[in-house]
């Protein structure tokens, strides 16, 4: 990889700050995985496959679930299939090869050209998943005892993780990784962000969506606070629906696009109760 593919800037469509730009860098510097973490709706996914396409590398997911085991990302012996074909096959079952599938780790070690590969929602696994990747993620190999073959990354891969800190992380995990928290966008970032993905969208009707975003995820007591993947579609949504910017002063069109809980819809109303009856300071209204 030359210098000038080695250092991530981010893309036309992933604005990324300095500081997350310097991570990501560092982590490809010193061959270490970088683990993302920042509240839903900031980005952690998109970085990776960001970081993918600037970079010029292929891009693999290895989306974790909470019965994942860290022994799926390497390898899986497919014992059932042997078994059918020793039974009912034509097959030569003793080569017990054609039996291993590599994982989304197996895939980027034995890729010929350089990956990023995104480890994505780790805290969902349980807590003896991210130690059992630790030696194979130090060393870059591992081996598959059923064969006797080991496998070695032929290219160091780029190893990107997320998570929403549902869990902790082991310490001996954490100590392994370059880490950075994605902070949610401030008012000029997200300006930025919504121009990157609505380029005509018009500035007044921009300026009157943003002072109405800010000042819901404001409101105390919400389960799920508006993420900047809803407030895309909600400008969206605005500008197709040809909503006034005065109206969004007034009234909050399409609200079901920002707040995805009844407690949360409900808790609109029930705050501008508690405010006395001033002025509301956002909209309320469901419908456009």
């Amino acid at each position: 990889m030359s210098e000038k593919l080695s250092r991530f800037y981010g893309t036309k469509d992933y604005i990324a700050s300095d500081e997350l730009q310097n991570s990501v860098n560092v982590a490809i510097a010193l061959g270490r995985p970088l683990l993302v973490k920042g509240e839903p709706g900031t980005g952690k996914t998109m970085l990776a496959k960001s970081a993918a396409e600037s970079l010029g590398l292929k891009f693999i997911i290895w989306n974790i679930k909470s019965t994942t085991k860290a022994q799926e990302g390497l390898y899986v012996y497919d014992t059932v299939q042997r078994l059918y074909d020793s039974q009912f096959g034509d097959r030569d079952v003793s080569d017990i090869k054609q039996y291993i599938r590599l994982g989304k780790l197996g895939e980027a070690f034995t890729s010929d050209v350089p990956v990023v590969l995104l480890i994505d929602e780790i805290d969902k696994a349980d807590l003896e998943f991210p130690n059992d990747l630790l030696w194979e993620l130090d060393i870059m190999s591992f081996y598959i005892p059923e064969t006797g073959e080991t496998i070695t990354a032929k290219n160091r891969p780029i190893v990107i993780i997320t998570s929403n800190a549902e869990k902790e992380l082991p310490d001996a995990f954490l100590r392994r990784c370059i880490f950075h928290y994605i902070d949610f966008p401030d008012k000029e970032m997200m300006k930025s962000i919504i121009k990157v993905h609505h380029p005509g969208l018009e500035e007044n009707l921009l300026q009157q969506a943003m002072e109405a975003f800010y000042s819901l995820r404001n409101v105390s007591g919400l389960l799920k606070k508006p993420s900047t993947s809803e407030l895309l579609d909600w400008v969206q949504a605005l500008a197709l629906g040809g909503i006034e910017p005065e109206r969004i002063s007034r009234e909050l069109p399409f609200l079901g696009v920002l707040l995805k809980k009844n407690q949360d819809l409900d808790r609109i109303p029930r705050h501008q109760h508690e405010r006395g009856g001033r002025q509301r300071p956002f909209p309320y209204s469901q419908r456009g």
